[in-house]
């Protein structure tokens, strides 16, 4: 399962092509890189991160099929987040013109429209009023449609339903519960409390970011003024660094991304786990030993249920598309209800339409829909910057100095406010 490693992207990681690659046999009749955006209809490209469950390509068969003077043609990238957001900047910067719609990853929409890479799109060509709310604030910039949702992604909070069952416990709803349910009940089973994904990268942004949006703070404005520098802010950043003090969150954690967080709580080495909800398809497998034996429930905060950070990606329109109205429908096409239900029947991808978060059908084949409903209700977007790679690598690397216990959370709280005010200024 390589394609869930970069935090929050689910399948389709970040997603434009700046090589030309297309795959075999797949010819894409593309312009001259530089041109102009084009009118009217024809043959398109779309940009993804690799396609490592092969479910995209029959999505967009059926698109060809009804659209022959339309087709469009894959163009696959690596899996790889920073590989491929090295390639995007060099290549959007140069002006390539040799796609049309890009698969983002939904921290990307405020910097691709503040540089003009992606063309504002009209809403009322999209069924927004049919999707999960909150995911419609990550395609957006300074109040405009830049891009259409198409995967979200919430956190969520697994747990050993055995143990708790076997302690007459149910699942903690607040941070005092789950430490003191990590801290106590865990040692008796020889098990890890909790962990997330703390590695300094991406996911660490991610798990920060949610500890302090759960306290009630915020890091950017929507304006994008900083303003992390707060008690709440110094209240989720303390929950995290507390943990790995007192040791119910282990100090291998500290190394832990996606992949090796769920292999921690598959292998059955830890009683709480905050992870994207692919992990419950991994959770459940032949070779887990938690099979049958695990839950999953929104993520805790202070004082009951707490924010999750969306992940996802988004379907935007290259500001240079050569088709831009086929380039439309196409995203039309791929955010209707029929082909949104196999992007999770198909692709194990969490869908935005609503509607197929209460079909008893798929709740039956996928438990986990009302749990990460609820967490995508209550999530709210990474903060939105034209320089959010540069706000994220400040985050990730205070954060983890103050895990690793290196600062105190006064202290690292006031030192993320000078480099994330650094950042501001050179923007």
């Amino acid at each position: 399962m390589r394609w869930i490693r970069a935090a929050g992207r689910g399948l389709l990681i970040a997603a434009v092509v700046l090589t030309g690659y297309v795959s075999a046999g797949t010819g894409t009749g593309a312009d001259p890189a530089g041109a102009a955006q084009g009118e009217g209809r024809g043959p398109m490209t779309l940009a993804t991160a690799g396609d490592l469950t092969g479910y995209l390509g029959p999505l967009l068969e059926g698109w060809n099929r009804s659209h022959p003077d339309e087709k469009v043609a894959l163009v696959e990238l690596p899996d790889s987040a920073d590989e491929t957001r090295a390639q995007v900047a060099t290549g959007l910067r140069s002006g390539d013109g040799r796609y049309d719609i890009l698969n983002m990853d939904v921290t990307w929409t405020s910097e691709f429209a503040a540089a003009g890479w992606i063309a504002p799109l009209e809403a009322d060509r999209f069924p927004l009023d049919s999707f999960l709310p909150p995911v419609l604030d990550t395609a957006t910039y300074e109040g405009e449609l830049y891009a259409v949702p198409y995967v979200t992604n919430a956190g969520m909070l697994y747990y050993r339903k055995d143990v708790l069952d076997r302690e007459g416990l149910t699942p903690p709803r607040t941070w005092a519960e789950l430490e003191h349910q990590a801290r106590t009940v865990a040692p008796r089973y020889g098990l890890g409390g909790y962990a997330g994904q703390f590695l300094p990268y991406e996911g660490l942004t991610v798990n920060a970011t949610e500890a302090v949006y759960s306290a009630g703070g915020t890091i950017l404005g929507d304006d994008g003024r900083v303003t992390v520098d707060s008690p709440a802010a110094r209240t989720g950043l303390g929950f995290l660094t507390r943990g790995v003090r007192d040791g119910w969150i282990p100090g291998e954690a500290l190394a832990y991304k996606e992949e090796e967080s769920r292999q921690a709580f598959q292998d059955g080495r830890l009683l709480f786990l905050r992870n994207w909800p692919y992990a419950y398809a991994g959770a459940s497998g032949k070779d887990s030993r938690v099979a049958g034996r695990f839950g999953a429930v929104p993520l805790p905060g202070p004082d009951g249920p707490g924010t999750s950070v969306l992940g996802g990606s988004n379907l935007a329109v290259s500001a240079r598309a050569r088709h831009p109205e086929s380039a439309n429908d196409l995203i039309a096409y791929l955010t209707s209800t029929p082909v949104q239900r196999k992007v999770l029947t198909e692709g194990a991808l969490p869908p935005v339409r609503a509607e197929l978060y209460r079909d008893p059908g798929l709740i039956r084949r996928f438990p986990y829909l009302p749990a990460l409903r609820a967490s995508v209700l209550s999530a709210a977007p990474r903060p939105k910057s034209a320089r959010y790679g540069q706000v994220s690598l400040a985050v990730q690397a205070v954060v983890h100095d103050a895990m690793a216990q290196h600062q105190k959370p006064d202290e690292a709280v006031r030192r993320l406010s000078r480099e994330l005010s650094a950042v501001a200024r050179r923007g």
